[in-house]
């Protein structure tokens, strides 16, 4: 074997061949790498027989139990030992690793004579280093790369915030307008209406068409509470959020309500941010009065048990139809008539939900109408 091509090989590549021939006993066949003087204070020549383990390899007594198994039944593919580190004889921390392969003699097939069974043992230092800076180089990436995703995420869900904010107030500023045309104004007020009314329509398609091009993952990445002190109460954001959508519900008669059998007097804080807790209840309201027909009720109930609040949302609109329910909380659904603003209302609400460790969910009302309703763990 010492003549044979493979060994030539083995040799350019400066890798220590080993014959198994017994266990534990090896001899060494093919040139030997001059790296290996490093590691031996005694002469390896070729041909010598050697003892594994011995004090030059000690890690390889714990390979060699699996590197036994794999030559009972070799495979196709070299069993590696994996990267080790070892001192040599100065000191100096190396490393090694070791391949158990199986040869075939040349023109003899395997099923009819017994393979050589070989251990290769290679230093690994410009190829470690390599490898590691490979390595560290990848990670520093997927840092970065994770730390852009987050910058990025933070940026898109101040954008969705912001302009969701903006159109609120001026839906209330439209509504506002309208109420004045039923004043008795004189014709330049009236003018000076009508100018301001087709400004604020403007801004609110510029608004619309801004939704419409936000296409990025929203992600909820901002801080929110889990302490008594901070967290928000989901009763009180309620009644401020009803205060606030009241004028756009009654120009439309529509009535908007907290249910009559609410305890006013328990603890009804939740896990979560009061900013975005008063956006996901805004956004279910504003999707109940887009759904609602005049002269019907939107109905806001709590309920509480020992570990959640339940908080839900209730119209006597047309519904949901079966086949699109399961599409309610994914981006970009605008419903059935696509009347919403920008298919992000729903969405948001569920990733933001679900950030907190709540659910949030639909179904039909047996009387007819829709049921939006979310849990949030209790404070």
């Amino acid at each position: 074997m010492t003549n044979s091509i493979t060994a030539d090989i083995f040799a350019a590549l400066d890798i220590l061949v080993l014959e198994r021939l017994d266990i534990g006993l090896f001899r060494v066949t093919g040139t030997v790498p001059n790296w290996l003087t490093r590691f031996c204070e005694r002469n390896i020549n070729t041909g010598k027989k050697i003892f594994i383990p011995q004090e030059e390899f000690p890690f390889l007594e714990n390979f060699l139990i699996d590197a036994e198994e794999f030559w009972l039944a070799p495979r196709n593919r070299p069993l590696k030992s994996g990267f080790w580190i070892q001192q040599d004889l100065l000191g100096t921390e190396c490393y090694l690793e070791a391949s158990a392969i199986a040869i075939s003699p040349q023109g003899m097939h395997e099923a009819i004579i017994e393979q050589h069974k070989i251990l290769l043992v290679e230093l690994l230092e410009d190829t470690y280093q390599e490898k590691q800076s490979f390595i560290q180089k990848a990670r520093e990436n997927q840092l970065n790369y994770q730390q852009f995703i987050k910058e990025n995420q933070k940026k898109e869900i101040l954008i969705h915030c912001l302009i969701h904010d903006i159109a609120g107030q001026l839906s209330g500023i439209n509504c506002c307008l309208a109420l004045l045309e039923l004043e008795n104004l004189t014709p330049k007020g009236r003018k000076r209406l009508e100018a301001g009314r087709k400004q604020s329509i403007k801004q609110e398609m510029l608004l619309r068409e801004i939704l419409s091009a936000f296409s990025s993952e929203v992600n909820s990445q901002e801080q929110f509470y889990t302490d008594p002190i901070n967290s928000p109460d989901v009763l009180t954001t309620t009644r401020e959020v009803i205060e606030l959508l009241a004028p756009t519900f009654a120009l439309n008669k529509i009535n908007i309500q907290l249910a009559a059998n609410i305890d006013l007097n328990i603890n009804w804080k939740v896990v979560g941010d009061r900013s975005r807790l008063e956006r996901v209840i805004s956004n279910l309201l504003e999707n109940a009065f887009r759904y609602s027909s005049p002269d019907s009720n939107v109905t806001v109930n709590l309920q509480a048990d020992e570990q959640y609040i339940v908080v839900t949302v209730e119209d006597e609109g047309s519904g949901v139809p079966s086949e699109l329910t399961q599409s309610l909380f994914k981006k970009f659904y605008q419903g059935k008539d696509k009347s919403g603003k920008s298919g992000l209302g729903l969405y948001f609400c569920r990733i933001t939900i679900e950030r907190w460790g709540g659910k949030i969910g639909y179904s039909p009302r047996p009387q007819g109408g829709s049921c939006f309703w979310f849990r949030l763990p209790k404070i």
